[in-house]
């Protein structure tokens, strides 16, 4: 078990319980007392959880996600993916988050990098999002400039939508911005099963100078409902080793060129 891992760990022992002790992380993990001090000391810099004498206590939260963040399929994908998305993003990039269970993973992700959440005068990274989950994990980061876009909230997803969401992102550009879909297809491309998302998502990826499609291999082939943009709006796609050579090739042929997270 690697570094994030550990500190990920950690975090679900916090979520479960309220509070952690050493003893526990030393149990539960393998790991010496040492590793477990210092990991809670990581995560108490990066305002994750407050320390007490022997261990942690998490802090409050003041909303509960929706059923499809708390049961999320395929986390080891989502968890490679984030980690490749993670590495195209330099120290105080601009970025784009739609909402989602993969653009969870990766918000997830940029939080154990230690160039981000080192303070700093300036932001590390600033993170434009519509989906309010992200903005409240990232809220009590000041290492991290959030901006929220407005609009109406999508009850479903927690994401906002309308045309008040599209007037903060026609007024803003963008680093990089990684998109979640519900399927992708070689020839229609990626697509949502709402087309409220779908029309947020385009727009935020029309204002980056790089679009990512972020999505797990169980995606591959699939169709939904709305079309996000057209076909030549994203270049990039970040999937997982469940991909067959099939499926890879028929992206590549359509003109993606696509990451295979491991």
């Amino acid at each position: 078990m690697n570094r994030a891992e550990r500190l990920s760990a950690v975090l679900d022992l916090l979520a479960e319980h309220g509070q952690v002790e050493v003893d526990q992380i030393v149990e539960r993990l393998d790991v010496s007392p040492a590793t477990a001090r210092r990991d809670l000391d990581a995560l108490a810099s990066q305002q994750l959880l407050t320390r007490t004498r022997g261990g942690a206590v998490a802090h409050s939260v003041a909303y509960d996600l929706p059923l499809r963040y708390k049961n999320q399929q395929n986390p080891a994908s989502k968890s490679a993916i984030a980690r490749a998305a993670s590495a195209l993003v330099p120290r105080g990039a601009v970025i784009g988050l739609c909402g989602g269970t993969t653009a969870t993973a990766i918000v997830e992700e940029l939080l154990t990098r230690a160039d981000i959440m080192e303070p700093s005068a300036d932001p590390g990274l600033t993170v434009v999002t519509n989906a309010i989950n992200i903005a409240m994990q990232l809220a009590v980061r000041p290492q991290i400039k959030t901006v929220v876009t407005g609009g109406v909230v999508h009850a479903r997803s927690y994401e906002l939508v309308g045309s008040y969401t599209d007037a903060v992102l026609g007024s803003i550009t963008l680093d990089y911005a990684f998109i979640g879909v519900n399927g992708i297809d070689p020839v229609v491309g990626p697509t949502s099963h709402d087309e409220r998302e779908a029309a947020v998502n385009a727009l935020m990826a029309s204002r980056a100078a790089h679009a990512v499609l972020v999505a797990d291999s169980s995606k591959l082939d699939k169709r939904a409902f709305a079309a996000i943009g057209s076909g030549r709006l994203f270049s990039t796609l970040i999937t997982d080793s469940g991909a067959t050579s099939e499926q890879l090739a028929r992206l590549a042929d359509r003109g993606y060129d696509v990451i295979v997270a491991e």
